[in-house]
């Protein structure tokens, strides 16, 4: 295994860890895969039936665009396959994508014509970035459908699935990671802020424009949230990242 091989494998871990503690994840159920460093039209994702509270770097699996499992001890879900390998051989074809059913984002997409609202700081950081799948085609369990999903995203970083959940695309596990717990964030305080019955004010397209160009040039902040991470599970967790 080479050096980036394998830190692929822990920064996938730690992300992982951290997304079910922020209350990101659902059971044992959802996926986070990477393109593996350094091999053509490999990736790397978690394993079906090992729950992110207790995955290590060594129950990452290794498959290739067929499926099969090059490297690692477990299977991967059929439709943890079928999402992420398609959407690595899309047009995007990002090197991160992370799927997941939080609550607050999934909660917009249960709505007619639910949209993430240019009405807080946080939201500003997808301005431009996002689109919208609004046809459920029920589980994802063959090549059509997740070309179907890759197809919607077209190009763009922020996918809400209809009735369903979330696809998060970036260029590095720091950045996706990041941008999954700020998307999640934007979307609680938008649901509160619904609660409340009272008309959003949203931000000006121009003010919304020059706020996701400013975000865009803090993407520092995303590899330091990563790293500060694992170093919180090193102090309370040790021995999470041994291969």
């Amino acid at each position: 295994m080479t050096d980036a091989l394998a830190q692929a494998r822990i920064d996938l871990a730690a992300a992982l860890r951290w997304a079910h503690r922020y209350g990101l994840s659902e059971g044992v159920c959802n996926h986070f895969s990477l393109a593996a460093p350094g091999l053509k039209d490999r990736f790397l994702i978690n394993p079906q039936g090992v729950h992110w509270a207790e995955i290590v770097p060594s129950d990452v699996v290794l498959v290739d665009t067929a499926g099969e499992v090059v490297e690692g001890r477990h299977r991967v879900e059929p439709t943890a396959f079928y999402i992420h390998s398609r959407l690595h051989r899309s047009k995007r074809s990002p090197a991160c994508v992370m799927h997941t059913h939080m609550p607050f984002a999934t909660a917009l997409t249960l709505l007619e014509g639910g949209r993430l609202e240019p009405a807080s700081q946080n939201a500003l950081r997808f301005y431009g970035r996002v689109a919208y799948d609004e046809e459920y085609n029920g589980l994802a369990l063959d090549d059509a459908e997740g070309d179907r999903i890759a197809a919607r995203l077209n190009g763009s970083d922020i996918l809400f699935l209809q009735h369903h959940g979330v696809i998060v695309c970036g260029d590095s596990v720091a950045y996706a990671f990041d941008d999954l717990y700020y998307l999640e964030r934007a979307c609680m305080v938008q649901v509160l802020a619904q609660g409340s019955n009272k008309v959003f004010k949203r931000v000006p397209h121009h003010v919304a424009a020059t706020t996701a160009k400013q975000w865009a040039g803090e993407r520092q902040q995303s590899i330091l949230h990563l790293a500060s991470l694992r170093r919180m599970l090193d102090r309370e967790e040790p021995g999470w990242s041994v291969l």
